[in-house]
């Protein structure tokens, strides 16, 4: 069998093409999320009305803590890929390339980020995230509090859940990003 030689090169390319699928596939499944998160909510709150029983409406909390958590997630993930792709392996194949220093093999990992509507769609995408995951919740919560038909255990639970999903709204405000949103 012939030996092959593989360069430092073939293997950053290889780890950047690899990279590049997974965050690939973490956008589609995040994205997805969102379409998820709404058919759930859809649901139960089609279902709370047929019954009658706004107690139906704390699945919603829990249900949406799970997805936007998952969500959050997702989005961290492709954000570092896209950190390390333009911080560490871009510029580690640059210099391998021999190109000049201030040329980047992958521009588009930089380029796309100095658009002048980032910080905006960024802020617009915070507050969707927190519509959907947070304040669709915390008015399923709020309808629960108004009728009035829960026992002492349920009001607890609730107490709960607001809690998981102001925590939420903590932490999707703080992965937002702003202050990288050059």
């Amino acid at each position: 069998m012939p030996e092959r030689d593989v360069t430092v090169g073939q293997l950053l390319l290889t780890e950047y093409q690899t990279l590049k699928d997974e965050q690939k596939t973490r956008i589609g499944f995040r994205d997805n999320l969102l379409y998820v998160t709404l058919t759930v909510v859809a649901a139960v709150i089609a279902a709370a009305a047929q019954a009658k029983q706004a107690s139906m409406l704390l699945a919603l909390p829990p249900v949406c803590v799970v997805l936007g958590w998952t969500y959050l997630v997702n989005d961290q993930k492709i954000s570092a890929i896209g950190a390390y792709v333009r911080d560490d392996l871009g510029p580690r194949l640059t210099r391998l390339a021999g190109a000049p220093d201030d040329s980047s093999v992958f521009r588009w990992e930089t380029e796309h980020r100095t658009d002048a509507r980032r910080r905006s769609r960024k802020a617009i995408q915070c507050v969707v995230d927190l519509t959907a995951f947070c304040v669709v919740p915390l008015a399923a919560l709020v309808l629960f509090w108004a009728a009035g038909d829960g026992g002492g255990l349920l009001v607890a639970v609730s107490l709960l859940e607001a809690l998981a999903v102001v925590g939420l709204g903590v932490q999707v405000v703080s992965y937002a990003g702003f202050a990288t949103a050059e």
